[in-house]
């Protein structure tokens, strides 16, 4: 009798630790999903902050030609100087 309780502690102990080995990858695959899907994410709001960025840029440059000055010639030269800088990256 004491040898069956022996066999059955040693499988429940293989399945324990097979639990904790599967559940263990699960979360880091799970982890790796998160983080790539964070990285499309991310790249997708770069993309768009660059079109309103140049949007922004286009409505500025056409006040200037308007005639409007100061704010808007600073706004121009801080862009610029943004966009410059980050295409040096």
């Amino acid at each position: 009798m004491s040898q069956l309780v022996e066999v059955i502690i040693i499988i429940a102990s293989v399945i324990t630790a097979l639990g904790t080995i599967i559940a263990c990858f699960t979360t880091i695959h799970k982890w790796i999903l998160r983080q790539n899907k964070q990285d499309d994410d991310i790249k997708s709001i770069k993309e768009e902050q660059k079109v309103l960025t140049t949007g922004v840029l286009a409505c500025l440059k056409g006040l200037k030609e308007q005639g409007c000055d100061g704010p808007v010639t600073e706004a121009i030269s801080s862009i610029e100087n943004h966009l410059n800088k980050e295409a040096h990256k």
